[in-house]
Order: structure tokens, then C-alpha cells, then sequence
């Protein structure tokens, strides 16, 4: 499954003034940022309990900055500001407490979610001496420490009960950036699937923003009509694009409508964070997302003689790895030999490229290749008939396998129907066709006509159940 918790940073890029001030700015790695924060904030001799209770907010505080894209989304080139009147304290170059250098390795990736929620908290606090605040008091932690409170009890005495902590969440880069890409009709990826959820969600606030469904990470008519609407609402150039503009005004949106940067915050849902479009892949992984890397690869070297052959086995072996490494080499991505979403959504994108340029017949077989996105509830179009034919002619013989109207909408018939496939051949229990699932069911398909076109005399080849 794609990874739905918030990614710690590797590093921090620190602007040392007010936002729109001429400063420099200091990246330097996240955790000594936390340090640095916490020794200029709080005091090394105060209550372990109250130093804990800090550090949580302090690193929710932040990664809620970074997370949400505040200053970035605005244009900015840092992820957060040392002004004390509206971010944390940030003395560069400054000593560093040994205890609170010792609880910070251990807290780092510790942060506070409201609820269910997704994002990091955006843990608002002050000193609660000289300034007064809705959210965690410094100061006041120091009292509630010494009657005895947890950390976690001090949180919720400010946050509320609804709180939660997660726990050693992991650190690398973060997903899902704008990564200099121009959208529009056509394109695919996890970046359109983002666009979808986004622009759904600010046409709660925006009514004439027309909802984009399905959510399939396919930029089509309904994305366009809804991107056009957004950027007519917010003064935009009404081009239907997604660039770097309309990316970053979505996100402020997106971070408004939802409070994603206040006390009050609606939250982030699973749904609104998980990937459509795989997630990261290395040698020794298994399973169905490496069958479809090596899918896409094989039709990419196909077109691409740089790029090897595979072997189709949902194994990420060697000569997976060797393909991988052809194909960031042929498209100018970076060489690493795993696969990470920028070469899922390369991948994916130059698939659909070669698929929808072949000439007419160009395919011998009788099926038509994987539409290089994946079907589910709510898809329609050509491939869905195309499904819905192929699901047909086997439940002929399958007949554990219901019919289904030959209509281009994958509703729930056409769901139930590729669910009886797969618990038929072993395929696992998921109503959705991917490249694997769609790749089992086209052989299937011909396997079977080929046996029903048999000559005068000839056995047709089965009686199967």
C-alpha cells in the first residue's frame, strides 16, 4: 500500500526574518532544527514531562508548516521563518542543551494528529508569561508537570482529549510536490489524483467548481472542467492547466478550506493521502505493484531499445533493477535503480504515450492493451466496455462469474464481477483492475475465443468449471 503517514524531513529550510524580509535563509537537518527550537525556547531545567509535552508541539508546529506546503504554496523558497511573532525561535548557530539534544533524537519523529486526522497538528503555543494563548502555555506546562501529569496528559489539557500521537513516523523526502510538470488533458499520475481530491474538496466551500468523478488520476474532461472553474474563481489564467501557479493556489486553498493550519482543524482523511498510483519499490520486494512495474517496463522496451526485457513474475530481481535503471537513464530521471512516485507517474505517463499513438490493428491479438490507469468504481469509457466484454465471454465458462451489461460504466455489477474473477483464479480481493489483474483476464479471454473458433470437427476445447 502507498504510504499515508507525513514523511519527516531529511531537512529544513529556515528564512531568518519575517516572511517578506530580505534575509538569508539556513537549511540544516531537521532534527538539529527541533534542538535548536527547543533550546531557545524552553529551559533544560525545567520537568522532563514538561520538556516532552514542548518537544511535541515544537516538532508538530513544524511539520505542520512543512506538510502543508504554508510558506512554499505562497511562493516562498523556505518551509518555515524564525519570527517569533508567527513561527518557532530559531537561533542559528547556537549551543544546544545536552538533555534537550538527548530527548529530541528520542521525540523527532513523534508529532500530534487531531482524531483521525493525517497532517501534523498545528500545535499553536506561547510562553504564558508575558503572552497568553488558546494553545499549549509554556510555562504552564512546568505547573502541570509537577502535579504530576504525563506528557500526553499535558497535550490534551491544552488540544482537548481528541488528540492522538503518532509514533516513529518515518523520515525521508516529502510526496507529492510540484515537480515542474505543466498538467493537462491526458496526463496521469498520483500529481492528478492529488489535483481531483483537492479541487472535490474546495467545491465545498466553491459551488461552482464542479466535482471531478471518478477520482482516477486521470487528468480527463471532468478535471478540466473543474481546474477551468477554480482558476476562474480565483482569477487565474483559464487555460484548464495545471501548472505552477494553479498547483500552488490549489494547495492554499485546499489548506484553508480544511484549517489545515489552525487550532481548528478539519483534518486530513486516509482517503484524502493515499496514492492510487503504487508506492516505493526495491530489489527483494514481491507482490502485484511489481507486476505491473515489470508490465509497463516490457511495453516500454518494446518501443525503447535502451530499455530491457523482463521477466513478468511480481519478483523485483536483478534484472527488474537493470530495466529500472534503463528507463531513469532513457527519461532523464535520477538513477537509482528503486522506483519512487516521479518514476511510477514517468512510467505511467509514457505508457498511455505509446498506447494511444499505435496505429489501428498495430495489436495482433484480440484484446486491447491495459489502458494504463487503473479501473475501478465510477470508470468509464472504452476500456470498461472492452472489461465488461472480456468478463462476459468467460463467465461462459467460469460461470461463478456474474454477467454484466456491456455499458462503459464500471458500477457494481462490473465490480462483483472482476471480484468473482479474482477469487476464481487466486487474484486476491480487491475490485479494481490493475495492469495484473487486466493482463490475467485479456489471456484468459483469448485462451477461451481461441478455443471457440475451432474448425468443423474440432473438440472446442473445454467443458471448464
Amino acid at each position: 500500500m502507498p504510504n499515508t503517514t507525513p514523511i519527516i524531513p531529511d531537512f529544513i529550510t529556515v528564512h531568518l526574518g519575517a516572511p517578506d524580509q530580505d534575509a538569508p535563509n539556513v537549511t540544516v537537518p531537521y532534527v538539529d532544527y527541533i534542538k535548536n527550537v527547543a533550546s531557545s525556547e524552553i529551559f533544560p531545567t525545567w520537568p522532563e514531562n514538561a520538556l516532552r509535552a514542548n518537544i511535541y508541539a515544537q516538532n508538530s508546529f513544524a511539520l505542520n508548516r512543512i506538510y502543508t506546503k504554508y510558506y512554499r504554496s505562497r511562493g516562498y523558497d523556505f518551509d518555515i521563518t524564525n519570527s517569533i511573532a508567527i513561527d518557532q525561535s530559531f537561533v542559528n548557530g547556537r549551543d544546544i542543551f545536552e538533555n534537550i539534544s538527548e530527548l529530541v533524537d528520542s521525540l523527532f519523529n513523534d508529532y500530534i494528529v487531531m482524531g483521525d486526522g493525517i497532517e501534523p497538528y498545528f500545535a499553536a503555543y506561547c510562553d504564558g508569561r508575558e503572552l497568553r494563548c488558546e494553545g499549549l502555555e509554556q510555562w504552564g506546562t512546568v505547573t502541570l508537570a509537577e502535579q504530576g501529569y504525563t506528557p500526553f496528559e499535558i497535550l490534551q489539557y491544552y488540544y482537548g482529549d481528541n488528540i492522538n500521537l503518532v509514533t516513529n513516523a518515518p523520515v525521508g523526502t516529502q510526496t507529492i510536490p510540484w515537480d515542474g510538470r505543466t498538467l493537462g488533458i491526458g496526463d496521469i499520475g498520483n500529481s492528478v489524483q492529488q489535483i481531483q481530491i483537492r479541487l472535490n474538496r474546495i467545491s465545498k466551500n466553491f459551488p461552482s467548481i464542479p466535482k471531478v468523478y471518478p477520482i482516477d488520476g486521470v487528468f480527463g474532461e471532468s478535471t478540466e472542467n473543474a481546474v477551468l472553474e477554480y482558476q476562474r474563481a480565483f482569477d487565474l489564467t483559464p487555460d484548464g492547466l495545471v501548472g505552477k501557479e494553479t498547483w500552488y493556489s490549489i494547495q492554499r486553498t485546499f489548506n484553508a478550506v480544511k484549517r489545515l493550519n489552525d487550532l481548528a482543524s478539519e483534518g486530513l482523511g486516509r482517503e484524502e493521502v493515499e496514492l492510487l498510483f503504487n508506492s516505493f519499490l526495491e530489489e527483494g520486494d514481491r507482490g502485484s505493484e511489481v507486476y505491473e512495474l515489470q508490465y509497463l517496463l516490457n511495453v516500454a522496451s518494446e518501443f525503447n531499445n535502451e530499455i530491457p526485457p523482463v521477466t513478468i513474475d511480481g519478483i523485483f530481481g536483478e534484472g527488474t533493477k537493470n530495466a529500472v535503471e534503463a528507463f531513469q537513464r532513457a527519461y532523464g530521471l535520477n538513477v537509482t535503480g528503486t522506483v519512487g512516485i516521479q518514476d511510477w507517474d514517468t512510467l505511467y505517463r509514457e505508457y498511455v504515450g505509446i498506447i494511444n499513438t499505435l496505429p489501428q490493428g498495430y495489436f495482433s491479438v484480440s484484446t486491447l492493451p491495459y489502458p494504463g490507469f487503473v479501473l475501478r468504481l465510477g470508470t468509464q469509457g472504452e476500456a470498461v466496455s472492452a472489461l465488461q466484454e472480456y468478463l462476459n465471454l468467460i463467465s461462459e465458462t467460469y460461470t461463478s462469474i456474474p454477467k454484466v451489461a456491456v455499458d462503459g460504466v464500471y458500477g457494481p455489477s462490473t465490480r462483483d464481477a472482476v471480484l468473482a474473477f479474482k477469487e476464481a483464479f487466486g487474484l486476491g480481493n480487491q475490485g479494481i483492475v490493475s495492469a495484473s489483474t487486466w493482463d490475467s483476464i485479456t489471456q484468459v479471454y483469448r485462451d477461451l475465443l481461441e478455443g471457440q473458433q475451432a474448425s468443423r470437427g474440432q473438440f472446442p476445447g473445454f467443458n471448464i468449471e
